[in-house]
């Protein structure tokens, strides 16, 4: 696609499950692999060809504008949607739209949460991107992925037309990426606290929600040994499964919260939430 590709990144939450690490510094922006978790997702939209990110956030925002800047190092430009309270998925989207429609383009963009590590290709997006914007009803496209361990009933069906289906079975998961028409919110009151999943019901049943499934590496990081587990994954050292924990810090210790260091070790984090 030629046209300017625009995507939002979900970083409004509060991560409670990720306390205490995400107590002074919000979860998008702790660190795997060197790299904040959402620096991740920006680089690889930036490699599809998304250069137009809408950010939206809450907890600790400030450190989130201040770490990730205006995007120029990435080669994609950086908008912020602040909210205060988080207005959940679709209120966050419904809060940001005035950004998201603000550049000439297709009239659908893409979706995804911040807190998310996954090998997928968002190139494989630019087909429904054009699909969507050229429906005259709003529609709605989802990636899906083999269900997880903690959500062993998945969430929708795919059928072999590509359709999502809410009665059929296997189900799969909802791999939080997705395509989505803005018309699709434009009844939502700005400020409203709104989840995106009534959404996925009325566009399915409506039959307006296709999908594709992806089996490759998908993370959900919820919870701090996930972080840890992934930190290991992608920096080579091994993970202390008995322990629960990652082993005691090195001196490039990637998981940054300003605060006591909760992986084994006394030692304070050496970096700050802003160097990612």
């Amino acid at each position: 696609m030629s046209a300017l590709l625009t995507a939002m990144i979900f970083a409004a939450g509060r991560g409670e499950r990720m306390h205490p690490l995400s107590d002074a510094c919000p979860k998008p922006l702790l660190n795997a692999g060197g790299k904040a978790l959402i620096v991740w997702q920006i680089e690889r939209l930036a490699r599809a060809g998304f250069r137009d990110l809408v950010i939206n956030h809450a907890w600790r925002g400030a450190q989130i504008e201040a770490a990730l800047g205006d995007g120029a190092r990435w080669g994609v430009r950086i908008r912020y949607s602040a909210e205060q309270p988080a207005l959940e998925t679709a209120g966050g989207i419904r809060q940001a739209l005035p950004l998201l429609e603000a550049r000439r383009g297709p009239c659908a963009f893409v979706a995804v949460s911040g807190d998310l590590y996954t090998d997928y290709d968002y190139r494989l997006l630019h087909a429904p991107l054009q699909r969507i914007s050229q429906q005259p009803e709003p529609h709605l496209h989802l990636v899906m992925v083999p269900n997880p361990d903690h959500h062993p009933n998945g969430d929708f069906a795919l059928l072999d037309n590509g359709q999502l289906s809410l009665i059929d079975a296997p189900r799969l998961t909802f791999g939080n990426i997705g395509v989505y028409h803005m018309h699709m919110f434009h009844t939502l009151a700005p400020g409203a606290h709104c989840a995106l999943g009534p959404y996925y019901r009325t566009a399915i049943a409506a039959r307006r929600a296709s999908g594709e499934q992806y089996s490759g590496r998908w993370l959900n990081i919820g919870a701090p040994e996930q972080l840890y587990a992934l930190d290991a994954m992608l920096s080579g050292v091994p993970h202390n499964r008995a322990g629960g924990v990652a082993p005691p810090c090195r001196t490039h210790c990637t998981v940054c919260v300003g605060a006591p260091c909760q992986r084994g070790c006394a030692k304070l984090l050496r970096h700050s939430c802003s160097e990612i």
